[in-house]
């Protein structure tokens, strides 16, 4: 760790402790995503249920997979611009 913050320094990076808002926020942010991935798997396994062609099986799991990683970038952007501030 120490490492990585000398690497930061170096490069003009500042860490700014974050508030209590801002962690409230992050916290909020990362339970609507865990809702979000809960409420995508549910819809999923359901999909899947009624599914038994293989090729439509694989089909749903790309659209889960690719379903996933929106929500987890969403999140991910969010958390970012709490960060910096923009809330």
């Amino acid at each position: 760790m120490e490492r990585l913050r000398r690497q930061d320094a170096e490069a003009g990076v500042v860490q700014q402790p974050l508030t209590a808002a801002q962690k409230d926020a992050i916290a909020e942010a990362r339970n609507l995503w865990e809702a979000k991935l809960a409420e995508l798997a549910i819809l999923h396994r359901a999909a899947l249920a009624r599914t038994e062609d293989p090729a439509a099986r694989a089909e749903l799991e790309e659209h889960h997979r690719r379903d996933v990683q929106r929500v987890a970038d969403d999140r991910d952007r969010r958390i970012a611009r709490i960060r910096t501030g923009g809330a």
